[in-house]
């Protein structure tokens, strides 16, 4: 990438798409460890966000809040893998 996209562009977003919603943050993490980028790095992450929701929820009225909290562990297992400092243990936390 550093060959072809010049150091002026403020950032490439790639889509997460094929990937399940871990796949996506532990590949966005992996990305944003990389040294001396000269971009910001992330996933359009439509399905990766909206899946463990999805999974929750499952159409049931009283599940609401449980999907509300998958998202909200996707959301910010995402937001810390965009700035490379997730980690697998955030992943047994929601459990917690």
């Amino acid at each position: 990438m550093k060959r072809v996209v010049p150091a002026a562009v403020p950032g490439l977003v790639f889509l997460s798409g094929g990937q399940s919603d871990l796949q996506a943050t532990e590949h966005l993490n992996a990305m944003n460890q990389l040294p001396d980028l000269p971009w910001q790095l992330s996933f359009s992450f439509g399905r990766a966000l909206q899946a463990p929701v999805l999974k929750a929820w499952k159409g049931d009225p009283t599940k609401v809040g449980e999907a509300q909290q998958a998202f909200h562990h996707r959301a910010l297992c995402n937001s810390k893998a965009r700035f490379g400092e997730y980690t697998e243990q955030m992943e047994t936390a929601k459990a917690a």
